[in-house]
Formats: C-alpha cells, sequence, structure tokens
C-alpha cells in the first residue's frame, strides 16, 4: 500500500509511512458436507470460485502481502490461486487443527510482518471489497487489538455469537456448539472476518487451547483473551447480513448464487441494461454490459462476454468469453470465445465455436455452425451449415446445407470464399481451396479446385431422367398410380390447350411432358 498524506498545519504536506497490511484467507477445510472431490472453496459460483470472490474482495485493500492457508485439495487450490491470484502465496496447514492453528500458520510464513492482519474464511463470496475497507478503517482507527465483523440475522443456528457484556462491550465470542441455551439465542453472529494488530495477535495465538467441544484452537477466543486484559476489540455490524453468508453444503451454494444473480442483475439494470426475466438471466461476475443492451429470457452470460449497446441477446442463449457488438442480436445460439460484430445476426439455433469471428452486419443462421473462421461484413450463412477453418469475404453469400470440408485426418486445412461469392445450395468445399471474388458455385458441386474470380464453378453429374422407369419397374405401387394419374392429366391439358395444333401433335407434346428441360439456375438460399 502507498504512502498517505497527511496536511500540516501551515498548508504543507506531511507523508506519513504507509500502513502494512496482510491478508489471511482460510481456505484448507475439506467441506465435507459439499460430498464432492473438488475443495470446497473452488466450487465455482457466477464467474469465480468461493475462494475467488474473496481474493477479489479483500484485492482492493492492495495488501502488501496475501497468504492463503490450504490444507484438503492442497495441490489443486494452489494450482487454482496461481490461476487467479499469482501474488497470493499458499501456506500448508497439513493438519487442521482449527482456525487458531491456521492463521499462527500463516504468520509463521510471514514473521517480519507488522500492521494489520486481515483474515477472512474462504467460503464468503457475497462479501463486498467495501465491506473489507469500512472493517479495516473501522480497526485502524480505533487503534484496536482485533475486531470482528458481525451481522444481526433472523436465524444463528450453526453460527458463532457475539457475546457483549452489559454496556455493549464484547465480552467473547462462542461457537454455538460450545454454547450456553442463553447464547444460542443471541441473533447477533460472527461473520468469520476479521482485523487484528499484528503484533498483539502473535503474542496472542501462542495462548489459545484446545479445551473445547472440536479440540481444536479457535481463532475467536483470542477476542476474549483481549477483552480479560483490557486490550481494545471492536465489533463493526456489516450492513447487509447475506454478506456474511458462508456456504457448506450445495443447498447453501445454490442459494448463494440465487442471491448473487439478483445483485449482479440489480446493479446492471440500474445501470442502464434491460433484463426482461431477471429470475432466468445469470450474469457471471466478469460480464461487461454496455447501456440499452437487452438481454431476453433463459440466458447465461459467461466469463470475458462483453455485450456492447443496443444488442439484444436472448431468449435462451449462452455466451462465454464471447463478444457481441453494438446493435447485434444473437437469438437461441451458444458461442465459445467467438466474437460477434455490430448488427450482426447470429441465429436461432447457431453454435459459435472458439475463434468464429463475424464482421459488421454478417449473419449466421439456423443450425449453422462456426468455428475458426472469419465471415466478412454483410455475409451470410443462412441455414444448414459448417464452417470450419475458413475465410468468407465481404457480402458473400453461403447456401443452405453448405460444408466446409477441413479435415482430412491428420490436419486442418483452410478454404477462402472472396468477395461477394455466391455459392449454391447443398454444395461441399474441400479444402484447401478459394473460391475467388464474385464467383459462383453451382448448387450440389463439391469443389476441390479452386474457382477464378468472376468464373462459374460446377462439379456435379449430369442428370438423366429414364422416362416410363417407374411404370416398368414399380408397377402396382403407389408411385406408379400417381405418374399415371399425373401423365393422363398432362394429356388431357394439352389435348385441350392445342389451339388449333393437329391432335397428333398434342399428343406428341403430352407424351414430352416431364422429360429433360433446360439446366435449372444454380442457385443458394438467403
Amino acid at each position: 500500500m502507498g504512502p498517505q498524506t497527511a496536511n500540516r498545519s501551515d498548508g504543507s504536506s506531511l507523508v506519513s509511512q504507509p500502513r502494512v497490511r496482510t491478508v489471511v484467507v482460510l481456505a484448507a477445510g475439506e467441506g465435507k458436507r459439499m460430498k464432492s472431490a473438488l475443495p470446497k472453496v473452488l466450487h465455482p459460483l457466477l464467474g469465480r470460485t468461493l475462494v475467488g470472490h474473496v481474493l477479489a474482495a479483500a484485492a482492493p485493500l492492495a495488501p502488501d502481502h496475501t497468504l492463503v492457508v490450504v490444507g484438503h485439495g492442497a495441490d489443486q487450490v494452489t494450482g487454482h490461486l496461481a490461476e487467479v491470484a499469482p501474488d497470493a502465496n499458499a501456506v500448508l496447514q497439513a493438519e487442521q487443527r482449527g482456525t487458531g492453528h491456521a492463521v499462527r500458520i500463516a504468520l509463521d510464513a510471514a514473521p517480519d510482518r507488522a500492521g494489520t492482519v486481515i483474515v477472512i474464511n474462504g467460503d464468503a463470496p457475497l462479501l463486498r471489497p467495501e465491506t473489507v475497507a469500512a472493517l479495516v478503517e473501522a480497526h485502524e482507527t480505533a487503534g484496536a487489538a482485533a475486531t470482528v465483523l458481525a451481522a444481526e440475522v433472523p436465524d444463528p443456528t450453526g453460527l458463532g455469537r457475539i457475546v457483549r457484556d452489559e454496556v455493549g462491550r464484547l465480552e467473547q465470542i462462542v461457537e454455538e456448539r460450545d454454547a450456553t441455551p442463553a447464547q444460542r439465542a443471541i441473533r447477533e453472529i460472527n461473520a468469520g472476518i476479521y482485523a487484528f494488530d499484528a503484533a498483539r495477535l502473535r503474542d496472542t495465538l501462542g495462548k489459545l487451547s484446545t479445551d473445547n467441544d472440536q479440540g481444536e484452537e479457535y481463532l475467536t477466543d483470542v477476542f476474549g483473551l483481549f477483552a480479560a486484559t483490557g486490550e481494545p476489540v471492536v465489533v463493526h455490524v456489516a450492513a447487509d447480513a447475506t454478506e456474511t453468508l458462508g456456504c457448506n453444503d450445495r443447498v447453501e451454494l445454490a442459494a448463494l448464487r440465487q442471491l448473487l444473480r439478483d445483485r449482479v442483475n440489480t446493479g446492471w439494470m440500474r445501470a442502464g441494461v434491460t433484463l426482461l426475466d431477471p429470475a432466468t438471466t445469470w450474469i457471471d461476475v466478469t460480464v461487461t454490459l454496455d447501456r440499452d443492451a437487452v438481454v431476453d429470457q433463459n440466458t447465461q452470460l459467461r466469463g470475458a462476454t462483453s455485450v456492447g449497446t443496443g444488442a439484444v441477446v436472448g431468449p435462451d442463449v449462452t455466451l462465454i468469453d464471447t463478444s457481441v457488438g453494438a446493435g447485434a442480436t444473437v437469438l437461441r445460439s451458444h458461442a465459445v470465445s467467438a466474437v460477434i460484430g455490430d448488427r450482426a445476426s447470429v441465429g436461432p439455433y447457431a453454435y459459435l465455436r472458439p475463434d468464429a469471428r463475424l464482421a459488421e452486419q454478417a449473419k449466421v443462421g439456423t443450425f449453422v455452425e462456426v468455428k475458426n473462421s472469419e465471415v466478412g461484413a454483410g455475409a451470410k450463412v443462412p441455414h444448414l451449415s459448417y464452417v470450419g477453418d475458413a475465410t468468407i469475404g465481404a457480402r458473400a453469400n453461403i447456401g443452405a446445407a453448405t460444408i466446409f470440408v477441413n479435415y482430412d485426418g491428420v490436419a486442418k486445412h483452410r478454404t477462402t470464399v472472396g468477395e461477394a461469392a455466391f455459392v449454391g445450395c447443398d454444395t461441399t468445399l474441400i479444402a484447401p481451396v478459394e473460391v475467388g471474388a464474385g464467383a459462383y458455385v453451382a448448387a450440389g458441386s463439391a469443389i476441390d479446385s479452386d474457382v477464378p474470380p468472376g468464373a462459374l464453378g460446377v462439379a456435379r453429374g449430369r442428370q438423366r431422367n429414364i422416362e416410363g422407369w417407374v411404370a416398368r419397374r414399380r408397377a402396382g405401387t403407389r408411385s406408379a398410380e400417381a405418374a399415371e394419374r399425373a401423365q393422363a392429366a398432362a394429356a388431357e391439358r394439352a389435348l385441350s390447350g392445342a389451339d388449333g395444333a393437329s391432335q397428333g401433335e398434342a399428343i406428341h407434346a403430352a407424351a414430352d411432358a416431364g422429360g429433360v428441360g433446360p439446366a435449372k439456375g444454380d442457385t443458394a438460399t438467403e
């Protein structure tokens, strides 16, 4: 933490010594009631793990040292810390002998640390940075030996109680299993978040006993020891009791997730984002949204996702680490590590895989999958297509059921479709291949050679009609009966419409009905 500035009486400034702060996060517990191979503090909650939320709440303090006490699943927790808080140091509590023992081990790993020590349980994900800062300010302003964060709750079952004397001063903190009936009736609880003077804490930790129901060293007993010797101790009451909630099983985890969802959603709505159904909208704390974005029901926005101004996302959308540009629309689709440009359109039922990049006003429509590909400005892939390892130029049109064949069983290859190119329906583009700017590809083609700019690429068998085949080979079937009726109707129309032609010419015309006509246009869909 940087130096603090105070003003002299003459108006000049005096730079005081910075306050040294050490944060200790208690993350060694197994969390047996979670019934999970994953350590409790690593369970996810809207974009961060439980311990990740705690570290984020403490980070604005700019501590000189952050110590995370690990035990159960130590390797997993330590690995996670390297990813989310590389400046934090893991301290191993090989044998879990209580919270007092854990803090003593942590301070032994940093023996020269003075100033304020902030201790936080690793399973308090709703804790706000402002609340931690207020606790520390109250502690340091009072010059207290110890300060505890407390809260008034309607049901204190399972929680430690704040026991005060007749004038309201803290007398002790009592765990529920060690409490008397009168103490259990107290609704002011210990939130498991503390601030201590480092020197006085070190001296007192060695005096803790294990004479309690669990046979452990309770950190909370430090408060009683301080109070008994006249050391100043402070109770700082949280303005919002929900911030103090911890998590012991998956039911409580689900409840915390709902509370955090509501907090996040309320914040975004107050910031100018429209959430049409907040109860079914789940937004990670790491997501960013611009004003006037609209999020429809049954939508999940996760990770580093961002949504631009005026964009409409949902219903039924999941976006993970995906950027959505201003004015874009995403409907009933799933995207991972994708970029959706301004005013682009995605869905319904599209799948954007990593490195799918849609430029301004590009369209990826129904049942289209895009992976590691660029779709240029104004280009369209409207439906039923797979685009893998491709570059599609601006204003190109990709017809329905087009497959970009990118994998030969060993390596991936790229396909390039040029600006304003037109690819007909049911086409296979076999990479590596390039369709030039303004070129056309006939519907039903399998293209394995480059198509020059402005050319028409055709790669399909020529159609041949065998007249009378059904009557000869499928006589008596429904198909044969339908064909016979159609042929009779065609002959009757030809006779009635002869208009001066001989009867023989009319019959000849009827016989030709259904024959091979001009080649169909090489069409795509939009």
